[in-house]
């Protein structure tokens, strides 16, 4: 199924790079562009978009700068996936704001039934409020719950591309993290696409 026109106006990429799902638990099987809607109910907005992420890159390098992937960024999220697409390393991104938060119960109620023999490794700022200390802990033991080991770990990284570089060195195969990343994510595959330090087993899970 094509992504409707509503949904196409806000991405600056091609229509025949993008599919939509609208499972709102994705089943065992699901494949990203894969035809994974027959018995889900076709409701008005789409739980998940899939992107081509190699295809997406080929296209980008015809430009003379990176594109962002949308041009208003939507609530519905994203999958840019590689081709072999694995859920066996989650890299998830935590960061102490409602949006990480959400994000993360976000992907854990669609994906749930992918996830159930995957490591997980949780990446969080040294410093947490003592707000958020709570929700971080919840966040571990919802992570955990779903997955088979769970590994929690403080770095204070700044961009993407740190998260990126160590998603590659430590072989994760998905990167969950927020659309407010995307168009520095953008840019980063952008330069290092084809490159030595460039991992063909790593997909992406963007959303609000």
């Amino acid at each position: 199924m094509q992504v409707q026109p509503s949904y196409v106006s806000q991405f600056e990429l091609p229509v025949v790079l993008l599919k939509e799902t609208y499972c709102k638990v994705l089943e065992p099987t699901f494949l990203p562009g894969g035809n994974d809607n027959k018995d889900c109910y076709q409701g008005r907005n789409p739980s998940l978009i899939t992107v081509d992420l190699n295809r997406t890159l080929e296209w980008l390098h015809d430009h003379p700068l990176p594109k962002p992937l949308e041009n208003e960024v939507c609530t519905i999220p994203v999958l840019l996936h590689v081709k072999q697409f694995s859920t066996q390393h989650l890299l998830f991104h935590y960061d102490g704001t409602p949006q990480s938060s959400r994000v993360i119960k976000e992907f854990i109620n669609l994906f749930k039934n992918l996830i159930g023999q995957s490591r997980a490794t949780i990446i969080s700022p040294s410093f947490i409020p003592k707000s958020k200390i709570k929700e971080e802990r919840e966040i571990i033991q919802l992570i955990s719950k779903h997955t088979r080991e769970t590994s929690f770990i403080k770095f204070n990284f700044q961009r993407i591309g740190d998260f990126w570089s160590y998603a590659v060195k430590k072989d994760c195969t998905l990167f969950v993290t927020t659309k407010n990343y995307q168009a520095d994510l953008a840019k980063v595959l952008f330069h290092f696409y084809k490159g030595e330090m460039w991992s063909d087993k790593l997909s992406f899970f963007l959303t609000m």
